[in-house]
């Protein structure tokens, strides 16, 4: 695992390497959400308010808001919209009621469109209140007869008063001014409880509902939109894409460097080679796909640096040079490439024609350069001849493809063929000065791919061969 940081920069790599891929992913999910928008229609929702006049309690709210979406409504206004059977049932869905300040109750219809949603809410306000209005008609029924019944009990009671207050005595003894008193409070006691009792008659403080005005038609559809949708699915795909390429480059256990590839295969780093990259032109549909989204190349690694032919030649010298330094005498190395790795196989190609030209760099005690004879073996199963006249391997590859246990198992093959490791040669592409991408406005980021065929002009001592020794 990389335990790279990873920065506003790597993100910036990223989008620069991986702009068309990730537009294109952005793109996917754009249609993902197109798709669900088909699947999950527009929805509108329109509002009606019922005013409820005279003085309620906050539960006596909430049983109002719960008798508006009582299926008792909701069955009343589905009939009314000529949505018999299961109709009610959804209905239930998609009304709902809530209770706001100054006695409103608010109804809510949700519809297909907008028209539809108004004639719900319209239609489920008047239910409402139509039930609301039967309901509160039962109760004054019964209400009005116990009433009206204790009205004629006090009259009886007064006009019994009366004819108590003229059978007195008036005013010739005490007692009689005192029983006349007492039936004159005993009147205007019975009389002010008739007047409380008019007061706290429901009928009389709280008159009938009343609907406020018909629902406004909506304009716009409820979240979400489909144009919510689509912008979702591409931001969702972009993000999940950009997510996964980070992972992906945070798990990454293969060696990026020259000397982390070479401690993995537990042999010296005799030094690091320009491969120019060219760009192909050949290969079938994939691979020009491939080349346009930019995913022949890996995105996290440095871009290729600019050599010339001159400086790409030195470099070469100098690992002939230090395979000299090497080996005791001249002799013959089989240089090892993994198959596949194109840029390697290029690499090894080169370095074998400079250790047969025989031209010693300078400094060099003038002694010729080891003889390669360049052999590819698979990764998954690496097999390298067995020693005959050669007296060691050079493991030519190129950094940041192969893991560890990959590496690994090259050296083991080395091994097991009787090859000692003498030294890695790590292959660098580069681009050419003469002919830079940029000026031919393309981005440098369009390495060619590892699967590229080597230079025809490879002298003939750079012959690949494949090993034919037994399984590691």
């Amino acid at each position: 695992m990389s335990e790279d940081t990873i920065r506003l920069v790597t993100v910036g790599r990223l989008l620069r390497r991986r702009g068309r891929l990730l537009g294109l992913l952005a793109l996917v999910g754009a249609l993902a959400g197109l798709g669900a928008s088909v699947v999950f229609p527009p929805r509108y929702t329109a509002s009606a308010s019922v005013l409820l006049p005279g003085q309620w309690e906050e539960r006596e709210l909430l049983t109002q808001v719960d008798i508006a979406t009582s299926s008792a409504v909701v069955d009343r206004a589905a009939a009314a919209l000529g949505r018999t059977g299961a109709g009610g049932t959804d209905l239930r869905d998609r009304v709902s009621a809530t209770a706001a300040e100054g006695n409103i109750i608010t109804l809510s219809g949700t519809a297909g469109s907008p028209a539809d949603a108004q004639r719900l809410a319209d239609r489920m306000a008047r239910e409402f209140v139509g039930f609301a209005a039967r309901l509160a008609g039962g109760a004054d029924a019964g209400a009005a007869t116990g009433t009206e019944a204790l009205r004629r009990q006090v009259a009886e009671t007064d006009r019994r008063v009366t004819e108590l207050a003229k059978a007195a005595d008036p005013g010739r003894s005490v007692e009689s001014v005192q029983a006349r008193t007492a039936l004159e409070k005993l009147r205007a006691a019975l009389q002010e409880a008739v007047k409380k009792l008019d007061t706290a008659d429901p009928a009389a403080t709280r008159a009938a509902m009343v609907v406020m005005g018909p629902a406004a038609r909506p304009s716009g559809a409820v979240p979400p939109t489909r144009t919510q949708l689509i912008a979702g699915g591409a931001g969702l795909f972009f993000l999940l894409a950009v997510l996964g390429h980070l992972v992906a480059a945070r798990l990454d256990r293969r060696p990026r460097t020259a000397p982390e590839t070479a401690a993995a295969l537990g042999a010296p780093l005799l030094g690091t080679v320009d491969v120019l990259g060219e760009r192909p032109h050949g290969g079938g549909p994939r691979a020009r796909i491939r080349r346009f989204l930019g995913v022949g190349a890996r995105w996290d690694a440095p871009p290729p640096r600019r050599s010339g032919d001159e400086a790409g030649r030195i470099r070469y010298r100098r690992v002939c040079a230090r395979l000299r330094d090497q080996l005791p005498a001249p002799a013959r190395l089989v240089a090892v490439v993994p198959e596949g790795d194109g840029s390697a196989r290029r690499a090894a190609a080169r370095l074998a024609a400079e250790a047969g030209s025989g031209d010693p760099s300078p400094g060099s005690p003038g002694r010729e350069c080891p003889a390669l004879r360049v052999v590819e073996v698979a990764v998954d199963r690496p097999m390298v001849p067995d020693r005959g006249a050669e007296s060691g391997a050079l493991i030519v590859l190129s950094a940041g493809r192969w893991t560890e246990e990959e590496l690994a198992g090259i050296a083991e093959a080395c091994a097991d063929g009787g090859h000692e490791v003498v030294g890695v040669v790590v292959g660098a592409v580069v681009t050419d000065p003469v002919r830079d991408p940029r000026a031919a406005g393309r981005s440098v980021d369009d390495a060619p791919p590892d699967d590229a065929e080597p230079d025809r002009a490879t002298p003939a001592l750079a012959v690949p061969d494949h090993g034919t020794g037994g399984p590691v």
